[in-house]
């Protein structure tokens, strides 16, 4: 046992394990997360810290976190950065020292006892001490900078000063994984030490998150090596480990390269990433390891309790019950009550375009009149956060906005974080999921919702088509759209999507109450074993560390 793990290993779990994410989503008071990247690696952490696996998590104190959503005085999405302070976090008394352009920058070292959340070990890298000056104190205030020297930096911290900071503890994890590209430059810094990539490899695991191409990082790889990225390989060697020989370098593409194995996050996530990078020659295996969520947190233990024991009235009450409390919620933000027994659809996940936020109202005219139809009543509710510097996905989530004015029975909601995603998945009837087919890698944030008994409604994309048995746990946006314009495939997956919500669900919803009880139950039933996230971290001991 290290003096990290306050827990006794299990043998089973006993080689140790350096778990590397630029977010983590622990607890609703550690801003330090975005979205499903950082949901994942909650996950991630508290099933380690179930299983008692020798794992450590390195990450970054992000001062100013992601940012924080409010509205204006006309309700649009207003960005804030306030100073978060974290006391409950515990000092190491570590501080390294990593070379930027150049100059050295000093990261301190914090930790997230396990004991605090429930969770593996947490350690947390911060270079906003008085060590730096301001600009290198700016590296670790905002997750996601927008400035591309920033990022790099910010990488650079992750990757070289974690990998440091492991040192100084000690701490020689026999398997380091990179959870996404981020953290490359620590392969860079373990070839400082080894001299020798083949042993670099025997270390190094990868997790790729998405199959976007902007997901993707890509940077001049004469600035990198300006600013250090590669630690102290030169650029000629850098050039021959990795195969690049143009003016671009994609992080994905160095993974795949020094890692012994990687993994999609889902089935059809796998398939379309060895597709996507098939042209990367001597490139690592990319196996299949799909997402999951931890149960123990996600899921309402009195909607379980009623499972357990069969009892339907009482399963029934306790899903009111907790629509309620996300009416509630509702009610504070936007002045409007919404009612328990109305059929309630939530889309609410990271604003993205290729999400897709806006599909329900593609066709204005016949959202309006399902909008209106006082024989089946629906509410809808939106909530979730657009990357603060992309316009485009800010303009949709205005636009929501200003539509939701208009009806009492829709609400567009802020804060997208930990404690108002858990109210909108205990608190949703369908749970909508609507991207464009291929271009979502998993999407996590059904697996929580239908613990809960929401009840997925998606594009069959990610990890829904190993979960979905249609009509009977959920159902599916039937898609056309592969080979077709944007346009056209936003017009038949609008079409797909209204069909199924008038002909099945809806009618399904008020005029056979017992069927969809029985679909309930069976989103519960059928999600707990397969997408637990227990699961997937003994698949990433089996499948990836001890291989």
């Amino acid at each position: 046992m290290s003096y990290l793990h306050k827990y006794e290993i299990d043998k089973k779990y006993s080689k140790s394990v350096a778990y590397f994410s630029m977010e983590f989503a622990i607890h609703q008071a550690l801003k330090i997360y975005s979205g499903g990247l950082g949901f994942l690696a909650g996950s991630h952490m508290r099933s380690a810290y179930d299983l008692k696996q020798n794992l450590v998590g390195i990450g970054m104190l992000w001062s100013y976190g992601y940012y924080d959503q409010n509205r204006d005085e006309d309700r649009y999405l207003k960005i804030e950065f306030r100073r978060k302070r974290y006391y409950f976090l515990e000092d190491l008394n570590i501080t390294v020292s990593v070379d930027i352009n150049g100059k050295p920058v000093y990261v301190r070292a914090y930790l997230v006892p396990s004991e605090l959340f429930n969770s593996a070990p947490l350690i947390l890298l911060s270079t906003d001490i008085p060590e730096n000056d301001y600009l290198s104190r700016t590296i670790t205030h905002k997750l996601y900078d927008s400035n591309t020297e920033t990022r790099i930096a910010q990488e650079i911290i992750l990757g070289i000063g974690g990998t440091k900071v492991l040192e100084e503890l000690k701490y020689n994890p026999d398997v380091y994984h990179m959870n996404e590209g981020h953290s490359l430059p620590m392969a860079f810094e373990l070839y400082k030490k080894f001299k020798d990539i083949e042993e670099v490899k025997k270390r190094v695991v990868f997790t790729t998150h998405t199959p976007e191409a902007a997901g993707n990082e890509e940077h001049d790889i004469n600035l990198l090596n300006k600013m250090g990225f590669f630690s102290e390989t030169s650029l000629e060697e850098v050039r021959t480990i990795t195969g690049v020989e143009g003016e671009k370098f994609s992080l994905t593409v160095g993974a795949l390269k020094i890692s012994k194995i990687a993994n999609g996050v889902s089935k059809i996530h796998s398939d379309v990433a060895n597709e996507m990078w098939n042209f990367v020659d001597e490139r690592c295996d990319i196996i299949s390891i799909t997402n999951a969520q931890n149960r123990k947190y996600w899921t309402d233990k009195g909607l379980l309790k009623a499972l357990d024991e069969h009892e339907d009235f009482e399963l029934e009450a306790r899903k009111k019950h907790l629509k309620r409390l996300l009416f509630d919620e509702v009610a504070n933000q936007t002045g409007k009550m919404f009612d328990p027994d109305i059929l309630t659809i939530v889309w609410a996940r990271r604003f993205a375009e290729y999400k897709r936020p806006g599909l329900l109202k593609h066709d204005l005219q016949r959202f309006e009149n399902m909008i209106n139809n006082q024989k089946y009543p629906i509410q809808i509710v939106w909530a979730g956060k657009p990357y603060p510097f992309d316009a485009q996905a800010i303009n949709i989530f205005n636009e929501l906005n200003y539509m939701a004015r208009s009806y009492k029975n829709i609400a567009v909601l802020i804060g997208y974080e930990l404690d108002l995603s858990m109210k909108l998945k205990k608190g949703s009837d369908i749970w909508l999921n609507t991207p464009r087919v291929t271009r979502e890698a998993s999407g996590t944030s059904g697996m929580s919702a239908a613990m809960n008994g929401a009840i997925n409604l998606s594009i069959a994309d990610g990890w829904h088509p190993e979960f979905c048995r249609e009509g009977i746990n959920s159902f599916t946006i039937p898609t056309e759209g592969r080979g077709l314009s944007i346009e056209e495939q936003d017009r038949l997956d609008n079409k797909n999507l209204m069909d199924t919500l008038e002909n099945k669900i809806i009618p399904l919803y008020y005029d056979n109450k017992k069927e969809w009880l029985n679909v309930k139950k069976n989103s519960i039933s059928d999600v707990i074993p397969a997408f637990d996230s227990g699961r997937m971290v003994h698949e990433y001991y089996t499948l990836m560390y001890n291989k």
